[in-house]
C-alpha cells in the first residue's frame, strides 16, 4: 500500500458546544486545533464554518475564508472544505464555498437519508446556547437530501474551479449511486471514497460491515478506480480505522466524529487523536504521508491553486 493519508475533522456540523468543553466552536479554536492536528500527523484538514457569536453550523463565506487563510498560514495540510454544511441548510447554501474558495478537496455526499442525532441532546443538561438542544432533536423527523441532481451539481462546481470530490459514503446503496455518476460521465476515475459508519441512518460501524463495503465497492466500480477512506462516528472511530489501516485504507479522526480519546475521557484537540492513529500505525509499520505525499496519493491540484491563498 501507498503511505498512510491520515485526515483531521475538526468541528463538523453535529456535535454542539455543550458536548465537550473541548469542542471547537469558535474559528480560532478550529484553526487552532487543525493546525495542531496537522502538526501531530495530519496531511488533510477538514473544515466547517461556525457562527462566531454562538457556535452554530454556518455557511458564510467570510468566515470559511478567515478559517482557511489562516490554517494555510500556520501549515501546508490540504484543507478539504464541507459541502454537508449544517443540518437543514438548502443545497445552494452548502455548496457556496466551493466555487469562490476553490479548495483542493470538498465533501461531496453520495446519497439521502435519515441523518439522526436526537439522542445526543439527552447528554445536555445546562445547554450553552438556545439553538443546540432544538437543533439536535429537529434531526428526529430530519431527511439529509443528496439528490442525483444536487450531486451532479456539486461535482460540476467542484470540477469546474479543480477541487477534488470527496465522496462520502454512508450506505452500501451510495456505492451504486458513484457507479452510476461514474458511467454518466458526472464522476470522473480515479475517485476518493470515504466510508463513513455508525451515523443512525445509515451503515452501522463493524468490521464486518467496512469489509462489505469495500469489496462491494471494488465490485462495482473497480479496484482501479478509487482509493479510500474510512471515519467512524463515536467509540467506533478507533476500531474501524484500525481496521481501515490494516485494509490498506486511509483515515479520518477528529472531534467532527468522536469527542472522547478513551472510555469516559473527552478528547481536549483533534490532534490527540490523531496522535494515537500515528502512534499505531507506527507499531505497524505505516509510513504516514505528508500533505505533499498525499496530495499525489489523492490527485489534488496543490495549495497555490486556492481561492483563499492571496489572503494568506
Amino acid at each position: 500500500m501507498s503511505k498512510l493519508v491520515v485526515t483531521a475533522a475538526i468541528t463538523g456540523g453535529v456535535h454542539v458546544p455543550s458536548l465537550s468543553p473541548y469542542f471547537p466552536y469558535l474559528p480560532d479554536m478550529v484553526v487552532d486545533q487543525a493546525v495542531g492536528a496537522a502538526k501531530a500527523g495530519a496531511a488533510v484538514v477538514h473544515i466547517h464554518a461556525r457562527d462566531p457569536k454562538d457556535g452554530r453550523p454556518s455557511s458564510d463565506i467570510g468566515v470559511f475564508r478567515d478559517i482557511a487563510a489562516a490554517i494555510h498560514a500556520q501549515c501546508d495540510a490540504a484543507i478539504c472544505v464541507t459541502t454537508g454544511g449544517g443540518l437543514g441548510m438548502s443545497p445552494e447554501e452548502r455548496v457556496k464555498p466551493v466555487g469562490i474558495l476553490r479548495p483542493e478537496l470538498a465533501s461531496l455526499n453520495a446519497g439521502s437519508m435519515n441523518f439522526a442525532i436526537h439522542r445526543l441532546a439527552d447528554k445536555i443538561e445546562s445547554p450553552k446556547f438556545d439553538w443546540e438542544v432544538p437543533y439536535l432533536k429537529s434531526t428526529e423527523d430530519l431527511i439529509f437530501p443528496n439528490t442525483f441532481r444536487s450531486i451532479t451539481a456539486f461535482t460540476r462546481a467542484m470540477y469546474a474551479v479543480g477541487t477534488k470530490p470527496e465522496l462520502e459514503i454512508y450506505d452500501v446503496g451510495m456505492i451504486n449511486n458513484v457507479k452510476y455518476l461514474l458511467d454518466t460521465g458526472v464522476l470522473k476515475a480515479p475517485l476518493y471514497l470515504q466510508f463513513v459508519l455508525g451515523i443512525l441512518g445509515g451503515i452501522a460501524a463493524t468490521a464486518e460491515n467496512l469489509v462489505f463495503m469495500v469489496e462491494t465497492a471494488r465490485k462495482v466500480i473497480g479496484a482501479d478506480n478509487f482509493v479510500w477512506s474510512c471515519c467512524a462516528a463515536g467509540r467506533a472511530q478507533l476500531p474501524m480505522t484500525l481496521l481501515a489501516m490494516t485494509m490498506g485504507g486511509n483515515v479520518r479522526v477528529g472531534l467532527e466524529d468522536n469527542l472522547y480519546t478513551g472510555p469516559g475521557r473527552l478528547a481536549k484537540s483533534s490532534a490527540e487523536q490523531v496522535e494515537t492513529i500515528a502512534r499505531i500505525a507506527r507499531e505497524l509499520s505505516l509510513d504516514i504521508a505528508t500533505p505533499d505525499e498525499a496530495r499525489k496519493i489523492l490527485g489534488l491540484k496543490g495549495r497555490a491553486e486556492v481561492g483563499w491563498a492571496v489572503a494568506a
